[in-house]
Order: structure tokens, then C-alpha cells, then sequence
């Protein structure tokens, strides 16, 4: 059955154009001025199904997702050719270390070089350092190493970017990295994302766990990195620790899945 996030409104479509979020962090609204469900970063392409009163009603090119964004959030396409691989980075006025920051991005905006200069390269949203990016079609290709560059952000419900992030997003994040479709709710990745392990006994690094409203991706036999409420962060955890910990309020684990490997 189609998830209500991923199939668009009637009332709210009609438009078909193409756009791009233009701000370093977007709220993915439920309605206007409503509950957050998801985000988007800068650079992320989508289709406007609707425009009124300074509000569009979007759906996501990277996962179906729909919600509304402030139409000042939006801006003109772009070829994009870059993405953020550190964890976080900023646009300079200048092509220096030493100049003033005129935007923040979180790893996995998507940035259009317009230049390259001194180390850098030249967007609209400022110099950003080239030790920072990689190019838009380059994949890492363990996603448990890149979740790790989110270790310590604040959680956040609903978040998807470096300054506050939930379990589903930080699935999300690293799977996209390693150019994994992926989902954004922690349901539909335990619905569709990788293949199911009927043994749970054995986790391996990369392997996702799941409980009701919950997700974790297995570091190693032993441990595992997630976004959770409990600790208000991402955080390494021991296994057992979580299992014990999550089944005095959510229950046991309801799936162990294996993400499809790049190696």
C-alpha cells in the first residue's frame, strides 16, 4: 500500500514545475504552518504541485516525500555537480579560510560550481572548500562510515541535516551517500530497504534494526550508531544495552534487514 507522505494531495496539485530548495535547511511541513515531517537540504530537486500565499506544496525527486515549504525556500534549477561529504561545511564571500561565511551546509546538500578557484569552488551560495565536497556522482560505500560524521548532532523529530536529525534520517543520510534509495520514514525502510534476516542473533556492520517507530544501523557484533531521544543525540551503543533498554517501552526488535552492499 502507497504511504500518505509519498502519494500527493488532489487538492493541493496541478502545477508539474521544477524547482530546487535554496536554503541551507527546509522544513517539509504537513500543512502551512503545521507539524515539521521532514526536511530538505540545500540543493535538493523537486516537483511544485501548488502555489498560494507564499506557500508550495512540493514533492521530493529523491523519495516521493510531499509536504509544503515556504515558496522564499525555493529557488530556479541548477546543474548540480557537487555534494557536502564532510559532515558540515559553509559558502565564503571569498575564495579564504579567513572570509566571511555567507551560508551553512549540511553533509549532502547538493551545489551547482558555477567556478573554481584558490581551493574552491564558486556557487551562488558562496566559496565552499573543495576539502568539503565531492562530485554529485561519487558514492562512499560503507554507510555505517558515514552515519559515524553524524555522531553527537542533536536529535531532532522529523530533522535530516547536521544541526538535528532522527533515527529514519540518519538511515536516510547514509544510504543516500552510498547511493542507497532510501525512504524517509523508519516504516517504509523496514517495509522495503534491503532484505530481511531471519536471524537476529548475528548482526553485521550495515545491517538496520528495528523496533516500533524506531531504527538503528549495526556498527559491528556489537555495537550500533543511531539517533534516539533517549540520549537526545546520535550516539554509539552497545546492542544488548539498546535491545534491553528500547523493551521497556517500544517492545522487541520487530525486523533485522540487510542493506545491499557497494563493495
Amino acid at each position: 500500500m502507497t504511504h500518505p507522505r509519498l502519494t500527493p494531495d488532489p487538492d493541493f496539485s496541478g502545477l508539474n514545475e521544477d524547482a530546487q530548495i535554496g536554503r541551507g535547511v527546509v522544513n517539509l511541513l504537513r500543512k502551512p504552518n503545521g507539524a515539521r515531517d521532514r526536511q530538505l537540504l540545500l540543493g535538493a530537486e523537486v516537483k511544485v504541485l501548488w502555489r498560494h500565499e507564499g506557500w508550495a506544496y512540493v514533492q521530493s525527486a529523491a523519495d516521493g516525500y510531499c509536504g509544503f515549504v515556504g515558496i522564499a525556500s525555493l529557488s530556479k534549477p541548477q546543474k548540480l555537480t557537487h555534494k557536502v561529504s564532510a559532515p558540515a561545511s559553509h559558502g565564503y564571500q571569498n575564495a579564504a579560510f579567513k572570509s566571511i561565511d555567507r551560508s551553512a551546509m549540511s553533509h549532502g546538500s547538493l551545489l551547482a560550481a558555477l567556478d573554481e578557484k584558490d581551493g574552491f569552488i564558486q556557487t551562488t551560495h558562496g566559496f565552499v572548500p573543495l576539502q568539503h565536497i565531492t562530485a554529485i556522482d561519487d558514492f562512499a560505500d560503507d554507510p555505517a562510515d558515514i552515519a559515524s560524521l553524524f555522531a553527537g548532532t542533536p536529535y531532532l523529530w522529523g530533522g535530516n541535516s547536521r544541526w538535528g536529525i532522527d533515527c529514519s534520517g540518519l538511515v536516510q543520510a547514509a544510504c543516500a551517500a552510498c547511493g542507497i534509495p532510501c525512504s524517509g520514514d523508519s516504516d517504509m525502510q523496514e517495509a522495503a530497504l534491503g532484505t530481511l534476516i531471519e536471524d537476529e542473533s548475528h548482526p553485521q556492520r550495515n545491517d538496520l534494526l528495528f523496533w516500533k517507530g524506531h531504527v538503528a544501523l549495526v556498527w559491528d557484533e556489537e555495537t550500533l550508531i543511531h539517533a534516539n531521544a533517549h540520549a537526545m543525540a546520535v550516539v554509539f551503543e552497545p546492542i544488548q544495552e539498546a535491545i534491553d533498554r528500547i523493551a521497556q517501552s517500544d517492545g522487541a526488535i520487530t525486523s533485522h534487514r540487510r542493506l545491499p552492499s557497494r563493495g
